[in-house]
């Protein structure tokens, strides 16, 4: 059963929630039902974030997307999630699969299988949370997901950074946390891969 959303009330400390993590990683698989509630709000938020930059589906909606996540989370077989950031990075990470399997279902009844390029503006705007045709969002969030694969290729961490700090949403201090690394570490490795997936994009998005 999915949890629903929790009633009114003051947050739960985050004591808690680490608490039911590590309950997790000891093997209590009854301790997801009950920290599901507790951080509904945080992945309905970062849904929310996710749907907003990329979806043009209407079909699709947040609390949609959050259920489908949670699945996805519940069927963990051996979650070792450290802290609260590093499950909402994790959760995060499970949204935009969603999205992107969504997004080339759509993309394959539309074409047939065939994907259109992308001008980088377009993939530009996407990334910002803009752009009006439902379309272009799906291939740029394609093509960000092919560039990001290369990249965990080429440097896994720098790949991990940008999927907590642009996919995620997380400060720097929280991507560290996720992470275990520390927050200068972050920030070198934060402007180095954006700087890789411009050069990346562009080239093959206008190029290619």
């Amino acid at each position: 059963m999915i949890p629903q959303p929790p009633g009114s009330g003051d947050p739960p400390h985050l004591a808690t929630i680490d608490r039911l993590l590590h309950q997790l990683a000891d093997g209590d698989r009854e301790a997801f039902n009950t920290l599901l509630p507790l951080v509904y709000d945080e992945l309905h938020h970062l849904a929310g974030q996710h749907r907003r930059r990329w979806s043009g589906d209407e079909t699709l909606n947040t609390t949609a997307i959050v259920h489908e996540a949670y699945l996805r989370l519940a069927g963990t077989s051996e979650p070792g999630w450290r802290s609260q950031p590093h499950f909402m990075a994790v959760a995060s990470r499970a949204m935009r699969h969603i999205l992107l399997d969504n997004a080339r279902q759509r993309q394959r009844r539309k074409r047939g299988g065939n994907l259109e390029r992308v001008p980088w503006h377009e993939v530009e705007a996407a990334l910002n949370g803009g752009g009006d045709a439902a379309d272009a969002r799906a291939d740029a969030l394609i093509a960000v997901d092919d560039a990001l694969r290369r990249l965990e290729e080429r440097d896994a961490r720098q790949s991990r950074i940008v999927e907590c700090r642009f996919f995620g949403g997380m400060s720097i201090e929280e991507t560290g946390d996720a992470l275990g690394i520390s927050p200068a570490t972050v920030k070198r490795g934060w402007a180095m891969a954006r700087a890789w997936l411009h050069r990346e994009l562009t080239l093959t998005l206008e190029t290619g």
